[in-house]
């Protein structure tokens, strides 16, 4: 009787061979991946948290050397100052007229305008004589001190003299001593000016560094999800943290003492799920400590080890399956290979496909779970689609928001000097057009005004600069009022009245004539900005949208962008469109959208 038993289950085992091979091929597969997870994962771990120490070393070491190059750049400007003799005439010689006392600065500040002119990074550069004459040269145009601020009270000044001739680095501070309303974040070099053979003492050299460039170098790293850099000083002050306020508002604790304390180049914190990875590079010119963190949980993911390792044992146990699968039944390959087929489908690209293998056993659960992924994988394509395009319009809400400081000076010094010709009217007039021109570009902060805006925006602008060169330019505004109340993106009709002015009429010869229309058109609204400048050919028209759209001293927003923020709000049917020919002016095309 046992063995009719034992007979029939053996009958019932062969019986049913679907049964037979799930559970060969589900041992085989969940043996084969259990052993490679337990072999795998280990050193794989490892590997990655080699791989990421190098990394993040990589990154801050670059860090380390562009601050350096700093550094020893401002060291070098402290140098040449130092050797100069223009500056040890001035700051020695008493018996100085005051007309040689005026050459000897003039001197001194062309040579730190120069230096300046070719830094971008050099906020300031200043003399400070222990004979009370002073030399200061800074991208604002600011040459008199703080009154209310004594210069041999700062921190950076002291210590230049304690130094005795040897260069100091500050950390950062804001630079308040130059008589200024705009107070600036910087990192200071000063030395004490002493004579070669070291017995005279003259005065101070310091140069500042932008802040901002250390900030932007090291806000721009980024280390897996969570990931940052910061930066210390020998005495564990911060010089830069992504997130220094909550720092020190105690919201936030940062483990400085173990970083200032550690003999090797990173070390481990263990604190769970939030475990860190320290890695430390030391500045040898600024003392300062650079450390990048990383979080232990963001290593494993997205590591191509664990994946080539899965995919090869992953190719192995398929294969091997698939065999016994033909081996022993027709029924259970042919779904297999169907889905293999479809996977190659989503290798090429194709996701619009869809598993039909209706089993209940595990073919058809990974069937389904199959159909899952890929509908997870097109949300997650939309959604990444999504975020790139609101990015997108970030960057082009904050060139938009950058306003033409050298326009708004010369704009000022011309109100300046009608105001010093009596010319009251005209005073009137252009600081009426340029409060209103600002007014219109605030907008309360709304992207989409009424068309009415936009021109009376132009109007203003045009006002400004019919006024700045005279006899030079004329304009003249014909627009339809039936397309006022319609709506328009802002700020679209002045960066093309500037392009004509700077490219078509300051190099013509002549009165320079611009005109604006506008009207419906083909079910369209058509705005033209039309000049009788020098005008382009074909080629240059070609390549107008290649050129980023920023120059020194004029206007951030440029045409390139202008076309680009209309197609983002409004779809590739509309933009910007050129006609022109040499010596016969440019037709500027804007075709928007009629929105009531």
């Amino acid at each position: 009787m046992g063995k009719r038993y034992f007979g029939s289950f053996m009958n019932f085992k062969f019986k049913r061979i679907q049964s037979s091979i799930t559970a060969a091929f589900l041992f085989l597969v969940l043996f084969t991946v259990l052993i490679i997870a337990a072999i795998s994962f280990r050193l794989t771990y490892e590997a990655v948290e080699k791989n990421s120490r190098e990394y993040t070393y990589q990154l801050i070491e670059q860090v380390n050397r562009n601050i350096e190059s700093y550094i020893t750049n401002m060291e070098n400007i402290s140098i040449m100052t130092l050797f100069n003799n223009d500056v040890r005439e001035y700051l020695t010689r008493d018996d100085l007229s005051s007309e040689e006392e005026a050459v000897y600065a003039e001197k001194i500040k062309l040579l730190f305008d120069s230096i300046l002119s070719t830094r971008q990074d050099i906020s300031s550069i200043m003399v400070l004589g222990y004979n009370g004459r002073v030399v200061i040269s800074n991208n604002r145009n600011i040459t008199e001190l703080n009154p209310y601020i004594d210069p041999t009270e700062q921190t950076w000044y002291k210590k230049a003299k304690e130094a005795g001739g040897a260069a100091v680095i500050s950390s950062p501070h804001v630079q308040n001593i130059l008589q200024d309303n705009y107070y600036r974040w910087v990192v200071s070099l000063s030395r004490e000016l002493v004579s070669a053979d070291g017995n005279e003492k003259m005065g101070i050299f310091v140069v500042d560094l932008n802040f901002s460039i250390i900030n932007d170098m090291c806000s721009k790293i980024k280390l897996g999800k969570r990931g940052y850099v910061f930066i210390v000083d020998r005495e564990g002050n911060i010089v830069y943290h992504p997130q220094q306020q909550l720092i020190y508002s105690n919201v936030k604790r940062e483990m400085i003492d173990e970083v200032l304390n550690s003999t090797e180049n990173y070390f481990i914190t263990n604190e769970g799920k939030d475990s860190r990875i320290y890695n430390i590079m030391n500045s040898l010119n600024t003392g300062w400590k650079i450390v990048g963190v990383s979080y232990i949980d963001e290593l494993v993911t997205n590591k191509s080890e664990i994946e080539n390792s899965h995919k090869l044992w992953g190719f192995i146990c398929l294969a091997t399956a698939m065999i016994i699968s033909i081996i022993l039944s027709r029924r259970i390959s042919s779904p297999i290979k169907h889905l293999e087929s479809l996977m190659k489908q989503v290798e090429r690209g194709n996701f619009d496909i869809k598993v039909d293998i209706e089993s209940a056993n595990e073919i058809g659960e990974l069937g389904r779970a199959f159909n899952i992924m890929i509908t997870k994988i097109k949300e997650l394509m939309k959604q990444n689609m999504k975020e790139q395009e609101l990015k997108r319009k970030s960057e082009l809400k904050a060139l938009q928001a950058q306003i033409n400081p050298h326009f708004l000076y010369n704009t000022l010094d011309s109100i300046v000097w009608m105001a010093e010709a009596k010319n009251s009217e005209e005073v009137v007039l252009m600081t009426s057009a340029l409060a209103k021109l600002f007014r219109l570009s605030i907008s309360k902060g709304e992207e989409i005004i009424p068309v009415h805006n936009e021109i009376e925006h132009v109007r203003s602008y045009l006002i400004i600069q019919e006024m700045r060169y005279r006899n030079k330019l004329e304009f003249e505004i014909d627009v339809d009022p039936e397309i006022y109340h319609f709506k328009t993106l802002k700020i679209i009709l002045q960066p093309l009245v500037e392009n004509s002015i700077y490219h078509g009429i300051k190099n013509k010869e002549g009165i320079g004539k611009i005109k604006i229309k506008g009207k419906i058109c083909n079910d369209k609204i058509l705005l033209q900005v039309i000049d009788n400048g020098i005008g382009m050919d074909q080629e240059k028209i070609k390549n107008i949208f290649e050129k980023s759209g920023k120059s020194p001293g004029r206007s951030g927003v440029g045409v390139k962008n202008v076309n680009e923020r209309i197609k983002l709000y409004f779809g590739k049917d509309y933009g910007l469109e050129f006609q022109s020919e040499p010596n016969k002016g440019t037709t500027v095309n804007v075709w928007l959208p009629i929105i009531e």
